[in-house]
C-alpha cells in the first residue's frame, strides 16, 4: 500500500509489524477463537422482524417505550441514551463472526499454521455461504423501530464491523482452507450487499446522511468495492470523499460541528475521524492521494487530526461537555492513529496508539471502533 511505502522510515523507527503489534495479544485471542464455534444470525431469532430467519435486525439505539401508551407503541427517542432492553443480537452475532475471524486470520499471516485458517474458513462459510445459516446480503431490517418503521437507512451503519471480513479473506487467500470456490461465494456476497446498498431506498438514505453515518457507508462501500473489484464504486467513493464528505461536514478547524451538536461529542467526533481516515487509507492510489488532499480552504484528514490529536492526548483540555454515556471509556486505541501515524509521517500519533489499550473494557466503545485487527490492514 502507498501510504506505508511512503512511511517506510517512519515503519522502520517502530520496528514493523513486529513491533507494533503485540504477537502475544494476537495469538491469545486467536487461540480463544479456536475454542469456539461458528455463529449465524439464525441462532438467534428475531420476534419483531418483519423479515425472514435469514435477515438481519436490529432496533435503534435511542429508541424507548412510549411511557403514555399502554402497549409503549409508537417508540420515542432519547438521543444518546441507549435502551438495554433493544433487540441487539444479531449485532453481537455479527461482530463475534467478525472478531474471531480477524483474530484467526491475523494469527494465519503471523504463523502460517492452517488450523486458524481452516477454523477462519469455517466461520465465513457459515455466516456467509451456507444456505441454512447464511444472512442475506441486505439490511431492510436494521434499526427497526416499534410501531414506526420496520427498519431504516441508518441501520447500515450496523455492518461496518465487516470491513474487517474482507481484508481478512484476502489474508487467507494462500491456505488451501479458503477454495477457490468459498473466495469466489464470499465476492458475490459483498458485491450482492453492496449492490442493494447502493440501489434500495435505505441504502441511498443512508448514504446521502449528512453526519458519520453517511462517512460510514462510503467506508463500508470502498472496502467492500476493493474486494469485489469494482472500479466504478471506488471512483465514485473518492469523488464523494472530496465534493461532499470533506466540505459538508469539516469545519474550517477541522471539528465535525454535527457531531459536536450531540449529547456525546467527543465519541463522535473520534468516531467520524476514524472513519474518514479508514478512507483515505482505502482509496489512495499514487495518482489520487487521499492522505495529502485538501480543499482550497486547508480542510483535509491533516487538518482533522491538528483540531483532534491534542484531546486524544489530553481529555482533560476538550472544551465540551462530557459524554451523556460511555465517556470513561475514550480515547480508546483506534486504527486511525496508526495509519495517520505511518502516512502523514506523525510518530506521537502511533505512540500514542501503541500507549492506549488493546481490549477496551466498555462494550460501547468497543462496538464504536470498526476495525479489530490493524494488522490485517497493513503490509
Amino acid at each position: 500500500m502507498r501510504e506505508l511505502g511512503k512511511a517506510e522510515e517512519l515503519w522502520k523507527q517502530f520496528g514493523g509489524a513486529a513491533s507494533l503489534f503485540e504477537r502475544d495479544w494476537v495469538m491469545k485471542h486467536a487461540e480463544a477463537a479456536m475454542r469456539t464455534r461458528p455463529v449465524a444470525i439464525t441462532d438467534w431469532p428475531a420476534p419483531l422482524s418483519e423479515g425472514g430467519p435469514n435477515d438481519y435486525y436490529s432496533n435503534g439505539d435511542y429508541w424507548w417505550p412510549n411511557p403514555d401508551t399502554p402497549d409503549g407503541l409508537p417508540y420515542i427517542r432519547r438521543d444518546g441514551e441507549s435502551n438495554p432492553g433493544n433487540f441487539d443480537s444479531h449485532r453481537h452475532l455479527l461482530r463475534s463472526m467478525r472478531t474471531r475471524t480477524a483474530h484467526l486470520a491475523a494469527a494465519y499471516k503471523l504463523t502460517g499454521e492452517e488450523a486458524y485458517a481452516e477454523k477462519a474458513a469455517s466461520f465465513l462459510h457459515t455466516f456467509f455461504v451456507d444456505d441454512a445459516t447464511r444472512m442475506n446480503p441486505q439490511l431492510a431490517y436494521a434499526q427497526a423501530i416499534p410501531g414506526i418503521c420496520a427498519g431504516r437507512g441508518i441501520g447500515i451503519i450496523d455492518t461496518l464491523h465487516l470491513i474487517d471480513v474482507p481484508v481478512a479473506i484476502e489474508a487467507l487467500r494462500t491456505s488451501p482452507h479458503l477454495t477457490s470456490a468459498l473466495y469466489e461465494a464470499l465476492q458475490r456476497w459483498f458485491t450482492d450487499y453492496l449492490h442493494w446498498m447502493r440501489t434500495h431506498k435505505n441504502g441511498i438514505e443512508e448514504m446521502n446522511e449528512g453526519n458519520n453515518h453517511g462517512i460510514c457507508w462510503f467506508v463500508q462501500a470502498a472496502v467492500f468495492a476493493r474486494f469485489a473489484g469494482d472500479g466504478e464504486m471506488l471512483g465514485f467513493c473518492r469523488q464523494r470523499y472530496k465534493e461532499s464528505l470533506l466540505p459538508e461536514q469539516m469545519a474550517a478547524d477541522g471539528s465535525f460541528p454535527r457531531e459536536l451538536g450531540r449529547t456525546k461529542p467527543y465519541s463522535y467526533s473520534i468516531f467520524a475521524l476514524d472513519n474518514l481516515t479508514t478512507l483515505c487509507h482505502v482509496l489512495s492510489t499514487p495518482e489520487d492521494d487521499l492522505w495529502r488532499f485538501e480543499l482550497p480552504d486547508g480542510r483535509g484528514i491533516r487538518r482533522g487530526f491538528e483540531y483532534l490529536f491534542p484531546y486524544l492526548a489530553d481529555k482533560s483540555a476538550w472544551p465540551l461537555p462530557p459524554d451523556v454515556e460511555h465517556d470513561e471509556g475514550w480515547p480508546a486505541k483506534i486504527s486511525s492513529l496508526l495509519f495517520a501515524g505511518l502516512a502523514l509521517r506523525r510518530p506521537e500519533y502511533v505512540e500514542l496508539w501503541r500507549g492506549l489499550g488493546s481490549d477496551p473494557a466498555d462494550s460501547e466503545v468497543r462496538r464504536n471502533i470498526a476495525i479489530r485487527q490493524p494488522l490485517l490492514w497493513l503490509k
